[in-house]
């Protein structure tokens, strides 16, 4: 009874999700501030992990600045980015956990696509500050970008990947006087689905941001 209540769950939340995916539009991010912030040095000295959080969102401007500085593209020519990939691969997708909705951030166009409605910050970890912290951001690698790598390199390079992406956070963040810290406390096989993710997709780590209580 249990596993058809929890089954029956998820395909109302994946129903939902669809619903809102397609009738909602992009959020547009504004253009990121990339002449702010302190030098890197300092940055670099004032970088720690913090567990208490103001409850106080983000302004849009901040949550531009912080999603391209994470893995923004800073070469458009190239279309390159902040962060690098093993191959450019590029496989890094970052979902955004809002208190209205979950999204995922598109760096070509310095926008949030809506996926899925509802406050679901609480399902992207165990930590009690996780479901009252503005933003927690969820890290998924996407192996099809990955050509033809073995899953032993698939694996290996989309972690590594991800702590470059979560290490550009903890800079921006030391450098705006924002609180964060990464985590890997999650029941990753609920937040899969909940997310409506691919087979072939996978949950790196998660990280929360927000202004320090």
């Amino acid at each position: 009874m249990k596993r058809l209540l929890t089954l029956a769950l998820t395909i109302c939340i994946i129903g939902l999700a669809t619903g809102f995916a397609q009738e909602s539009k992009p959020v547009q991010l504004p253009p990121p501030q990339t002449e702010i912030g302190k030098p890197l040095m300092q940055a670099l000295k004032l970088r720690q992990s913090l567990r208490s959080y103001a409850s106080k969102p983000l302004p849009l401007q901040e949550l531009s600045n912080l999603l391209w500085a994470a893995n923004g593209i800073n070469r458009a020519d190239s279309g390159k980015r902040t962060a690098p990939t093993a191959r450019n691969a590029q496989e890094i997708d970052i979902y955004v956990t809002l208190a209205d909705a979950l999204y995922l951030y598109e760096a070509r166009t310095q926008s949030l696509t809506p996926v899925l409605a509802g406050d679901l910050r609480d399902a992207t970890g165990r930590q009690p500050f996780v479901k009252d912290a503005p933003v927690n951001l969820v890290y998924v690698a996407d192996y099809a970008k990955m050509g033809n790598m073995s899953e032993e390199d698939k694996k290996f390079y989309s972690a590594t990947d991800t702590g470059y992406i979560s290490q550009n956070i903890y800079l921006y963040c030391a450098s705006q006087g924002l609180a964060t810290v990464v985590r890997g406390g999650f029941d990753r096989s609920s937040l899969f689905q909940v997310m409506k993710l691919r087979p072939d997709q996978n949950i790196i780590l998660a990280q929360t941001v927000g202004y320090p209580k």
